[in-house]
This record gives structure tokens, sequence and C-alpha cells, in this order.
């Protein structure tokens, strides 16, 4: 049997079609992970913070674990001077969760009234403190899991109480954290946890259990959001982050 041909209006309208059809768009490559820097730079960098503070410390003012886990709470959307503002006045009423619970929620308002979000932060701190007696004896627990669980507690809430009342070297990130992580490159990521992790992965053990403090103070004080203060930076040396800023000029 012959070959079927293919007639000429049917060959038009296969010419067609394929002209018509859309080239197909090149693949996108996946864009780089940015390099972190080498171990030997990092163990430098925490050196250097080691030398310069030993032991830092936090700026929330606190007696004891609970009047720190408060502190954290209300410190959400608020600077640690108006949190300590308030709390100032809180503590000297109520620093326990009993006291705190038989305050009221009223009345808590009525202390924190000054930092942001303060009707709901006072519904978390009653709640809290009820759950910590429930289920905890009045103690706070020294547990992820379980700070997780209580009201206005988070992953960054948590990791602070741990490390601070605990001494456990788990890393807090804030925005202040998160800025340092990616400018550095110590933990580029596109999330909290991603520099949580990164860090936890990268920051030698001799350092972890101060890491948290050092990076937290250096992006508050010196790799400040708008203009970082490189000519002070301690570490303005082995950073990548360009373009550094320079010394104003003298007048």
């Amino acid at each position: 049997m012959p070959p079927r041909q293919t007639s000429p209006r049917a060959a038009a309208r296969k010419s067609a079609t394929a002209r018509k059809a859309p080239a197909k768009a090149p693949a996108h490559r996946k864009a780089a992970a940015p390099e972190r820097l080498p171990p030997a730079v990092v163990e430098e960098m925490f050196r250097r913070f080691h030398a310069r503070d030993p032991e830092p410390r936090g700026e929330l003012e606190h007696v004891d674990p609970y009047t720190l886990l408060v502190a954290v709470v209300l410190s959400a959307q608020a600077t640690d001077v108006g949190v300590n503002k308030a709390t100032r006045r809180l503590y000297a009423e109520a620093a326990t969760p009993e006291a705190m619970v038989a305050l009221g929620e009223e009345r808590v308002r009525e202390h924190i009234r000054t930092i942001g979000l303060y009707r709901a932060k006072a519904k978390n701190v009653i709640a809290l403190s009820e759950r910590l007696i429930a289920e905890h004896g009045g103690a706070v627990p020294p547990s992820r899991a379980a700070l997780e669980l209580l009201p206005g507690v988070g992953r960054k809430t948590a990791n602070v109480v741990l490390n601070v009342a605990f001494g456990e070297p788990t890393i807090a990130v804030d925005t202040h954290l998160f800025r340092v992580g990616n400018r550095t490159r110590l933990a580029p990521g596109r999330t909290p946890l991603e520099v949580e992790l990164g860090l936890e992965a990268v920051v030698p053990d001799a350092y972890r259990r101060h890491a948290h403090h050092w990076l937290i103070l250096h992006g508050r004080y010196v790799c400040k959001a708008r203009k970082p203060d490189c000519p002070s930076c301690l570490i303005a040396d082995l950073c990548p982050f360009e373009p550094k800023t320079t010394a104003s000029p003298v007048a």
C-alpha cells in the first residue's frame, strides 16, 4: 500500500499550529546559596566578641525565671527600656504566678498600658500564670516544648528563657540577630528559623552559651538597620557586608 500523503491544507494547518506554539521557556536556574564564612573566620569573630565582653547580659530586668518569662512576653514589638519601666511597677505588686493571678487582668493592663499590644499581653500574662500553677506547680519549665504551650510564648521567647534562666546554649533570633546573621554571612537565611539553625551549625561550642547576646547587642548598637556603624565594628575586617559605612568627617 502506498504511503498516505498529507493534503496541502492539512500541511498548512500543521505548519500554522507549529508556528503558533510558544517556545518553551528556558529552565530557571536556582539562585546560588549565599557563601558562608570559613570556620576560622567565624572562630575569630566570636573570639573578639568574647574578648570585649566575656559575660554579656540581656537588658530586660528580672529576678528569676518567672519574671524573665513575663518580661520577654511583654517585649514583643516593644523596647526593653519601655518594658523595664512597666515591669518595675508590675513586679512591685506581683512577682509570682500566684500573685499575678490574684492581681487580675485589669490591674495588669493598668501597669503595662505604656507598651504596645498591652491588652493582649495582659491576657497572656494571666493565662500563662494560671497554666504554670495548674501544670507546673508555679515553676517555669526548662523545656522548649513545654514553654511553647504557654499562652503568648513562641520559639524566640522560649529560647531566651532557656538561655538566660537555665543556661542552655539556645539562640533566639530577633530582628537584630536576623540582620546580623545575614549581613555578616554567619548564617544567611530567609526566616528566623533558618538563621537560628544556621548559627547552631557554625558557632563554635566554646561560644554557644553567649552567642545569642553578643549578636543581638551587636545588631542593636553597631550593626544597625539603617546605617551600620562599621567604623566602630570590631569585626569589620572580617565581615563581607558592602558597602561599609565610613566615619563622619570632623567639622
